[in-house]
């Protein structure tokens, strides 16, 4: 089976991205390239729902290469991320060979802690050679794990290899594609982040989200995709816990087509708020007069630009 090629310069990255759905602009697209020739990590930072999980999905679709993904969390350890060792089987394989009278301990002990009793986690699965190629390896929401874990990281990212006390060190024949993406809830270490390429994904601006919508929601009528642009990007000027990322504008966008809009108006934005807004304090502040203050500028801004 023939590894389809990665993409040899940054055009073709950026038209490996967009043939895909994915609307980038070329500084991602000059990183992303460089991580896949260089052969590093690439480190996204950016708000939620900007689209950092969904690169490393795109790479996956696009370089047929299957797709690992550790979801990082509070508490996170290595059973749950690299390996652990199956002790069900291994209690099994030591009744059976206590009946059968083997009393070699050293070799028992060999055997029962040789791979084969080895659960492999993301991790672990990540540094496994493919038919494929190298697999696309997912580090989502890195800030949400602990310091602790974030350390043990190091030699997977500097040396593409693990080391498990009982068997020794396993290391990646080719190391694989690692996309590392943090929301920022908390700094991560900078030793973790020299050995990455670091790349902020912010918010798009206007011409780029209305592609991105006219991209991804099927069905939208132009005028409501431009209204529903022109809104949300006024909405993230103001003083919300919780500005809406691009996947809210998609969820939006998707939702209003379903209820057959063909343009905004103040009720209902009112009503569908809480797909944008995810906590009753931003909502609170929005609806009502603010919301329709906001549709006016942004339909006056693009009656301007008309």
């Amino acid at each position: 089976m023939s590894v389809r090629p990665l993409p040899q310069s940054i055009d073709e990255t950026l038209q490996l991205l967009n043939g895909a759905g994915y609307v980038a602009d070329r500084s991602l697209a000059t990183v992303l390239f460089l991580s896949l020739k260089m052969g590093r990590p690439l480190f996204l930072e950016g708000e939620a729902g900007v689209g950092k999980t969904e690169i490393a999905k795109v790479l996956s679709k696009t370089l047929d290469r299957r797709l690992i993904r550790l979801q990082c969390y509070e508490g996170l350890d290595v059973a749950s991320a690299v390996y652990e060792w199956n002790y069900t089987a291994q209690m099994i394989e030591i009744r059976l060979a206590e009946a059968a009278g083997d009393s070699d301990r050293r070799m028992l002990a060999d055997d029962v802690f040789s791979e084969r009793f080895l659960i492999k986690r993301p991790v672990l699965q990540a540094l496994e050679p493919d038919l494929n190629g190298p697999p696309i390896f997912l580090i989502d929401e890195l800030d949400r794990a602990d310091e602790a874990f974030e350390a043990f990281l190091l030699e997977v990212l500097s040396d593409n290899q693990v080391t498990i006390p009982e068997i020794g060190t396993i290391r990646a024949p080719e190391p694989p594609v690692v996309v590392v993406t943090t929301n920022r809830t908390r700094e991560i270490h900078d030793a973790l982040k020299r050995r990455c390429l670091y790349h902020w994904v912010d918010y798009p601006d206007a011409e780029r989200e209305l592609r991105i919508v006219n991209e991804r929601v099927p069905g939208v009528r132009e005028r409501l995709a431009r209204e529903v642009v022109g809104f949300v990007q006024r909405l993230r000027r103001e003083d919300l816990f919780k500005k809406p990322g691009v996947a809210e504008t998609l969820d939006w966008a998707s939702a209003l087509t379903e209820l057959d809009m063909v343009a905004l108006d103040p009720e209902v934005i009112s009503d569908t708020l809480g797909v944008l807004l995810k906590y009753q304090d931003d909502i609170g502040r929005i609806e009502g007069s603010r919301s329709k203050q906001l549709l006016d500028e942004a339909r006056a801004e693009l009656a301007a630009a008309e």
